[in-house]
């Protein structure tokens, strides 16, 4: 797997450095910056596996809304508008304190040369590595600014819905530059991580939802009377694998947006693959993070190097 993955990006690592981006940007000037990043995601991982799960979604709500400039990182923009963080689909986002964590320790190593971009996207390739228990190592290009606009009201425009059909998710992906087989593959990252019961009730309710009834009835128990969370892939939820897709086969997913993956001839035989083929899912999702790690990259004209990755320089 790791051979194949390894082909897949570099067809990919040729287009996403035309955008500033370069493997190993820091191995001059701060040379352990990776490394730094991997403890500080290691070290909350084997604390709890499911800030890894966080750390994935933070770096792809990251990018959908402004691209990967770590705008969703921000606590305030020295204005009276609400950021990123307070948008809806934000809200129940983890992992903050792990970029924190890393941006201190890089800032004592080697100061003002690590972008929070940049960490965010190295934290989202390194949970993607112990997630998938050790298998999924890849390289992630470096060299992003950080932006300096982060606003509430632009996340739910940008951010892809529970509730989405094909046709919406594969627009809502198209206007980041990303495919089709983009959207099935990125979203088999739902096999790690929680969902809200709000997000999926209505399927639970409905006569018309497509949900296996034995596992519908087990969510109505298990979000009856608190509205919790629950885990997305209750198989093997604390791994990064292609249960997911087996589930989305089986009618076990959560989401509307999982189901309709089954909806079109096109997407359900990538579904089908996906379950079936050893290798072939994992090896097309480190190259969809490396990808939609390259979508709307800051430069120095538009971007800055935070000191603090939650407050503008």
């Amino acid at each position: 797997m790791a051979k194949l993955a390894a082909l897949t990006l570099l067809a990919l690592l040729g287009t996403v450095s035309c955008q500033g981006l370069s493997v190993d940007h820091y191995s001059n000037s701060c040379p352990n910056a990776e490394a730094i990043v991997r403890e500080a995601v290691k070290k909350a991982i084997d604390s709890n596996r499911g800030t890894g799960a966080g750390l994935i979604r933070l770096f792809f709500h990251d990018c959908f809304v402004r691209g990967c400039d770590a705008s969703v990182l921000l606590n305030t923009t020295g204005s009276d508008e609400a950021t990123e963080r307070l948008g809806r689909p934000n809200l129940t986002l983890r992992g903050f304190e792990v970029i924190d964590a890393a941006k201190s320790a890089l800032e004592e190593s080697c100061p003002g040369v690590v972008s929070c971009s940049d960490i965010l996207a190295f934290a989202g390739r390194d949970a993607t590595y112990f997630l998938t228990n050790l298998t999924a190592d890849f390289s992630m290009p470096a060299g992003r600014y950080d932006g300096r606009i982060s606003l509430a009201n632009e996340t739910v425009p940008n951010l892809p819905a529970p509730f989405y059909g094909v046709q919406q998710l594969n627009d809502s992906f198209a206007a980041k530059g990303l495919s089709l087989e983009d959207m099935v593959t990125l979203s088999g990252a739902h096999s790690v991580g929680r969902s809200s019961c709000s997000s999926f009730s209505d399927r639970l309710t409905s006569n018309s939802s497509d949900m296996d009834p034995g596992y519908a009835a087990y969510l109505r128990k298990q979000c009856s009377g608190y509205g919790g969370m629950v885990a997305q892939d209750y198989k093997t939820p604390d791994d990064l694998d292609r249960e997911y897709y087996r589930d989305v086969i089986s009618h076990d997913v959560l989401l509307g947006s999982d189901a309709a993956l089954m909806s079109s001839n096109e997407t359900a035989k990538m579904v089908m693959d996906n379950a079936s083929v050893l290798g072939l899912w994992e090896s097309k999702f480190v190259a969809a993070m490396v990808k939609m790690g390259g979508v709307g990259v800051k430069t120095s004209a538009d971007g800055e190097i935070r000191k603090k990755c939650w407050i503008i320089n």
